[in-house]
């Protein structure tokens, strides 16, 4: 026969505890083992008042935050909500069942001020980091670089060109932002080319279609990789340019070195980072070796013969062709000194002019000039060692390594729901890309290092 539902009076006292209904292998359990922030209050002390009305607990708003990043709840209001009815994350909050949750217009005004004030998510992300690196998962002898576009919180459709844009009075907190880093080599003094289109929303953020799609406003994430088990050991936001990204992955590897004596002895990444400039400063100033493509721009769209084909003689300081003659800075005596490199930082080679008429391969060296000419960078050595390492099986077994930066990036926008920002300014990218390593960093934690039974 069919049932009913039994209504029964209530029970006058319930005997119930969140632990016992949060399951054993869950997330939240694994990250909850290597979240300590016990010194956070120490480091925000300064930024809040000594008098007044108590305010929200900062740890809180921090393990909400955690929580909205481990799976994926991009809105404020929709984590409060989150929190108030999922019994997992009251567990992980400290939040007993009749504790309030905070409204989710605290966390914007703790995140434009004393949060940022005092530089917290990049601490919480440097804390984790020491815990990664006492749990023994980092490595510290190759590292892998790359860069992934993030969009920013600007429409495509409200763009204003560059040149007609000033900032008004009463700007908003992106606009300064835009203002403040307009001398920041990772943002503003990138490049002195101008952008020719702006968003009046995040002056910032920059018009790309790198993606080969529609273009779109963007900032990039930096990250630098631990390979050995994908550990993220620094993070850094700027704007999508290569020169930017190049100059970002320095900064890393220098504070890197600095704040945790992580120096490795390779490094991965794309042809974007082959330049002479960063090999040099990689092989010479770091010893670092650059298993990196190197940015060679030498093939001829003539077919002609490229620069690589041309021998180096060091003893003499002159090139010689496949013809047998050879290519020399200067064909006579020069009295008054000139600098050895010119402004672009390339030595000229020439050769004579009687030698490549007579030559039977000028159609092949040279068809369009009377005489053939190489340039040789002032870093060449650091370029030559960078081919011959990616000759070596080494370099091979470093290009499959590489690829775990990359699934971190697809991890960030698929799993963590970081496909587009929902803060502006430069300062809003830090933040949003400083927790969202972090969050990375602790469920690879909870991933290699799960709780005993």
């Amino acid at each position: 026969m069919m049932g009913s539902k039994q209504v029964a009076q209530g029970a006058l006292f319930y005997e119930f505890t969140i632990e016992d209904h949060v399951p054993a292998d869950h997330l939240l359990r694994g990250i909850d083992r290597f979240v300590d922030l016990g010194d956070m209050r120490h480091h925000l002390a300064p930024f809040y008042s000594t008098t007044g009305r108590p305010s929200i607990d900062p740890e809180l708003m921090i393990r909400m935050l955690i929580v909205g990043y481990a799976f994926g709840i991009r809105s404020e209001r929709r984590l409060c909500e989150e929190v108030h009815l999922n019994l997992a994350y009251r567990w992980f909050c400290r939040l007993d069942l009749a504790d309030p949750v905070p409204d989710h217009s605290t966390f914007s005004k703790n995140r434009h001020g004393r949060f940022r004030e005092s530089n917290l998510f990049r601490h919480l992300f440097e804390a984790v980091l020491e815990r990664c690196i006492a749990q023994g998962l980092v490595g510290g002898e190759s590292f892998g670089a790359d860069a992934s576009l993030i969009k920013a919180d600007a429409s495509r459709y409200t763009k204003a060109d560059f040149s007609e844009w000033s900032a008004e009075d009463g700007a908003s907190r992106a606009t300064q932002e835009y203002l403040d880093t307009l001398d920041d080599a990772a943002f503003g003094a990138a490049t002195p080319v101008k952008p020719k289109a702006i968003s009046p929303t995040d002056p910032a953020a920059r018009f790309t279609g790198a993606n080969g799609d529609r273009p779109f406003f963007a900032y990039s994430t930096n990250y630098l990789v631990d390979l050995d088990n994908a550990i993220i050991v620094d993070v850094e936001a700027t704007v999508p340019i290569r020169q930017a990204e190049v100059g970002a992955v320095r900064d890393m590897l220098t504070r890197t070195r600095e704040r945790f004596d992580l120096h490795p002895d390779t490094l991965a990444a794309d042809t974007a980072y082959g330049t002479a400039e960063m090999l040099g400063w990689l092989v010479d100033e770091q010893n670092i070796e650059p298993h990196i493509p190197v940015f060679d721009k030498s093939e001829r769209k003539d077919g002609a013969y490229p620069a690589t084909v041309f021998a180096y003689d060091e003893a003499v300081d002159e090139y010689h062709c496949p013809g047998g003659h050879a290519l020399k800075p200067y064909w006579r005596d020069i009295s008054k000194g000139r600098p050895e490199f010119g402004k672009d930082g390339f030595k000229k080679y020439f050769a004579r002019k009687q030698d490549c008429a007579a030559c039977a391969l000028k159609p092949r060296c040279t068809p369009n000039q009377t005489t053939r000419k190489i340039s040789r960078s002032r870093h060449e050595h650091a370029r030559q060692k960078a081919r011959e390492i990616a000759t070596t099986d080494a370099y091979v077994a470093s290009g499959y390594a590489r690829k775990k930066v990359e699934m971190l990036f697809a991890h960030l926008k698929r799993i963590l729901g970081l496909d587009r920002l929902r803060l502006r300014g430069p300062n809003g990218a830090k933040d949003e890309f400083h927790i969202a390593a972090t969050v990375q960093n602790l469920r690879k934690l909870a991933k290699l290092r799960p709780s005993p039974a």
